[in-house]
């Protein structure tokens, strides 16, 4: 059990490396205190676990017209969403939460090289499928 806990609590923590960090590269993103940015932190690992495939599967035309591009923009808006649910998380508008998740996800992307057992629960399997 201890095995599994270990990558999630991992991956909390470069979520919440990531979003302070973007806190003090972006103007219009604030953290009132540190448990608005643990439970931030938290809820964007939720919202991007269920409510972003969603959202996913609801703009796929939108998404494949964009090219993917239309991605971003549902980042964005997860960022908002988690913003709008924590008090003491506050993002200023819709541009900053746009450019602030491109800078989280680049950021944890390169935090989660260098971790061990974050960056290697994604590799393929022998049978081809990726776990």
């Amino acid at each position: 059990m201890l095995d599994s806990l270990t990558p999630f609590l991992l991956h909390w923590g470069v979520t919440a490396l990531s979003l302070w960090v973007a806190s003090f590269a972006f103007a219009g993103i604030r953290f009132s205190n540190t448990s608005s940015l643990v439970i931030s932190a938290l809820l964007l690992g939720f919202a991007n676990a269920v409510v972003r495939p969603l959202l996913i599967i609801l703009t796929l035309p939108l998404t494949l017209v964009t090219l993917g591009f239309f991605l971003l923009v549902i980042n964005a808006l997860m960022l908002l969403l988690v913003s709008s649910m924590v008090r003491g998380f506050t993002i200023s508008g819709f541009w900053t939460a746009f450019f602030a998740s491109i800078f989280i996800v680049v950021l944890s992307f390169v935090i989660d090289l260098f971790l061990p057992g974050v960056g290697t629960t994604w590799q393929p399997s022998g049978n081809g499928l990726w776990v």
